[in-house]
């Protein structure tokens, strides 16, 4: 049964929440976008996380509401901050690299308007993302692909557009501080929400544009490093179900079968039958993920999704490995534990 959260049919006060390390351009687009915004937020707080660019002097020209700390804590620490110092009882969380919408705020008032026992609730990333090349149209394309088909009954909070109302946040304690990169302490939020009893759902319609520009070694390192290892400590800390977003059978499968189309390829220098063995598997993979392909192919067209492949399958090989990295390490701590 969800906690009471008293009533929803007055008018909500929002307090939009951005944390900000060194946000350029793409931050002061963000707030750009809400001083557009049709339904103006009743205020807007920004933390400026140890910036060295100015983004907090920025945050001053728009009018914002703005603590400053002097090194950087993260945007756990920089959210639960801004949280603090709202008035509103809806505390919208927005990343500075993204834009809204003109009906973002109002739609976000009017779900939790809608549905009383409504605790929190995520958006999604539009299908335009900011930046033009091809990595970044790929991971934000895929982002959006990810929410658009995923249940409206979810079981993680997201903090680039994520709103809670003040009395859930608060009775669980807002997000873990000891998570000091962006990371998985969203994710973390949304368990703890769940396991209370609260109810979040993924409005699918919300949207805001990412402008991030994503290179090689910066998702990679933000993919396995920032988001995969730590995930996959939180779900065998807390025995999570693998069955939300991108953890779905789905795409387990496809971890496997990327795999074992790996192994059959190196095995084929010894035994080249294995050679149509992977290529039974690929085609196999592309049926599996059909879906994906024929997205991309309708976003971007045929040479767009003929590119997305490998990059799809190269995720499948990094995600699995560290889960598996992860997996392995959990034991490890598990049996020392149990040894001392």
């Amino acid at each position: 049964m969800n906690p009471s959260l008293g009533h929803a049919s007055r008018r909500s006060n929002i307090s939009v929440i951005i944390p900000v390390h060194n946000g350029g351009d793409s931050f002061r687009r963000c707030l750009e976008s809400l001083r557009q915004s049709s339904r103006q937020p009743d205020e807007v707080i920004v933390v400026a996380d140890g910036d060295t660019d100015g983004s907090w002097e920025v945050a001053k020209e728009f009018g914002a509401k703005v603590f400053r700390y002097d090194s950087a804590g993260g945007p756990a620490r920089a959210r639960n901050r801004g949280a603090a110092m709202a008035q509103g009882d809806i505390l919208f969380f927005v990343d500075a690299d993204v834009t809204v919408a003109q009906d973002t705020i109002v739609s976000v008032e009017a779900a939790f308007q809608k549905d009383i026992n409504l605790a929190a609730l995520i958006g999604s990333y539009d299908d335009q993302p900011g930046a033009p090349n091809f990595l970044s149209q790929y991971k934000n394309l895929f982002h959006h692909y990810t929410h658009q088909v995923s249940s409206e009954k979810a079981s993680t909070f997201w903090g680039a557009c994520g709103a809670i109302r003040a009395e859930a946040f608060n009775a669980v304690g807002g997000f873990d501080e000891r998570y000091v990169k962006p990371c998985v302490e969203d994710i973390e939020l949304g368990y703890r929400l769940r396991r209370a009893g609260y109810t979040i759902r993924l409005c699918k319609h919300i949207q805001v544009k990412h402008l991030k520009c994503w290179q090689p070694v910066s998702l990679l390192r933000a993919e396995i490093f920032y988001r995969a290892l730590p995930w996959a400590e939180l779900i065998l800390s807390q025995g999570q179900p693998m069955n939300d977003l991108n953890l779905d059978r789905t795409n387990r499968l496809s971890v496997v079968l990327t795999y074992a189309a790996l192994g059959c390829l190196v095995g084929g220098l010894v035994e080249p039958f294995l050679w149509i063995v992977a290529i039974a598997i690929m085609v196999g993979l592309l049926i599996i993920n059909q879906r994906v392909y024929r997205f991309f192919w309708y976003k971007r067209g045929p040479l767009f999704a003929l590119r997305v492949i490998p990059w799809h399958w190269f995720y499948f090989l990094y995600g699995g490995a560290a889960f598996a990295y992860g997996l392995a390490t959990y034991r490890f701590r598990q049996f020392s534990t149990l040894a001392d």
